[in-house]
């Protein structure tokens, strides 16, 4: 099968693209990228270099005191490049998970009971289970928010038919990290602040595909994760420092009373967010005719990258809807690259294993979207999610489509 849509090879060079990953070289096709994405070499060696250049905790009175110092200062404005945001406002942790248990829990200490939290089904666990907990423990109402298991899509008017005046918190994602559907987020926001609730938006999964803006959003608090745009484990939180500033979450009395560092729970890891930096330079590098500013290759990079991926959905999705039994339940008018589908009379756990057996990665499960897997009728199981990278070509498509169709044939 020809691509239905030929590649500008001379904006988006994917060999280019793909000679940045090492682990690309290994043969194995990687369609599981939302659960995280392979690393380029330049990201390895900046973190590799942090940690044998020597460093110690950050100051300005010594050489390895200023280098941890100037890592963090960088990675910081890095992701203030990738999400438009003040770099003084960028707060970094174990992970996204664990920074939004953090500010939960910091928000909740203003609540009483009878507040009110509003979270989405359409959600990863992480951006609901934290403001369950957090409302439970204070008495505060939860409110959910359900998307159309038919179309996939989470309107704006199913949100704010849950707000009113003790509304704290609406919490909602960017893209659905199974179905890949793109709420509108800003219009979401709109309704959130029009009661004066608190907007906290969960982009880990749309950062790898779409250049965010989280002013434009309407996000009071953005969180994303690295090592879903070829970065390390790590997670960040992107806020206005003024908001931040008026916040007081639990702490060390001998640590930084400083925004961002009084959220920021000991040590920072100085190597990976060189690696953070480099990540995000690795992002914006993708288009190589990219110039100007970071930001600026930034938005070319991801302009470049979209027409890239949805190609290659457009192919992938005519592949699989050859296969007989194929229920495709990614289905939004707006979303990432990603499929989430399952095959009529064959298990999708015995399908991953098949296709690992072909070296080609597409796992199953709910993938922490445990209401969404509910909600689509496929209970906490779930199902066969294919996620598209920006390394991902041509051939890895065809490759996935002949293994499925030879894994299904061996299946029934």
């Amino acid at each position: 099968m020809e691509p239905l849509i030929k590649m500008r090879e001379m904006v988006y060079d994917i060999d280019a693209v793909r000679s940045q990953f090492p682990a690309l070289r290994g043969g194995t096709v990687f369609f599981d990228g939302p659960g995280g994405t392979q690393t380029p070499a330049k990201v390895a060696a900046a973190i590799s270099a942090a940690m044998v250049a020597g460093l110690s905790n950050r100051d300005r009175g010594t050489a390895t005191g200023r280098r941890a110092d100037d890592i963090v200062v960088a990675s910081r404005e890095a992701i203030g490049d990738l999400v438009a945001s003040d770099p003084r406002g960028v707060v970094f942790g174990r992970s996204m998970t664990a920074l939004t248990y953090d500010l939960a829990r910091t928000l909740a200490k203003e609540w009483v009971p009878g507040d009110e939290v509003v979270v989405s089904s359409l959600d990863h666990d992480a951006n609901i289970r934290p403001w369950v907990h957090a409302a439970e423990a204070v008495g505060a109402v939860v409110r959910w928010a359900h998307f159309d298991p038919a179309t996939a899509e989470l309107s704006v008017d199913a949100v704010r038919e849950h707000l009113g005046e003790r509304t704290k918190v609406v919490a909602v994602t960017a893209a659905s990290n199974v179905l890949g559907t793109r709420p509108d987020i800003a219009g979401i926001a709109r309704a959130a602040h029009e009661v004066g609730a608190l907007m906290h938006v969960d982009a880990v999964h749309l950062a790898p595909h779409a250049l965010l803006d989280r002013e434009a959003l309407g996000a009071d608090f953005l969180v994303c994760s690295p090592y879903k745009f070829f970065g390390p484990h790590c997670g960040v939180q992107v806020t206005a420092p003024a908001l931040l500033e008026t916040l007081r979450p639990d702490k060390l009395d001998p640590s930084p009373t400083a925004v961002p560092e009084r959220f920021e729970q000991g040590t920072l890891p100085y190597e990976l967010l060189a690696g953070v930096s480099a990540a995000v330079e690795a992002v914006a590098n993708l288009d190589a005719r990219a110039t100007g500013s970071r930001r600026e290759r930034l938005t070319a990079s991801f302009a470049a990258t979209d027409e890239h991926e949805s190609a290659l959905l457009r192919d992938l999705e005519a592949g699989l809807r050859q296969i007989d039994g194929m229920q495709i339940f990614s289905l939004a008018a707006h979303r990432t690259p990603t499929l989430f589908l399952q095959i009529e009379g064959v298990s999708s756990v015995d399908l991953s294993r098949d296709l690992a057996a072909l070296d080609i990665n597409a796992p199953s499960s709910n993938f922490y979207a445990l209401e969404a897997s509910r909600r689509l009728g496929l209970g906490d199981a779930g199902a066969l999610r294919v996620g598209l990278a920006a390394y991902t070509n041509h051939e890895d498509v065809q490759r996935l489509i002949g293994g499925l169709s030879e894994a299904v044939t061996s299946l029934r």
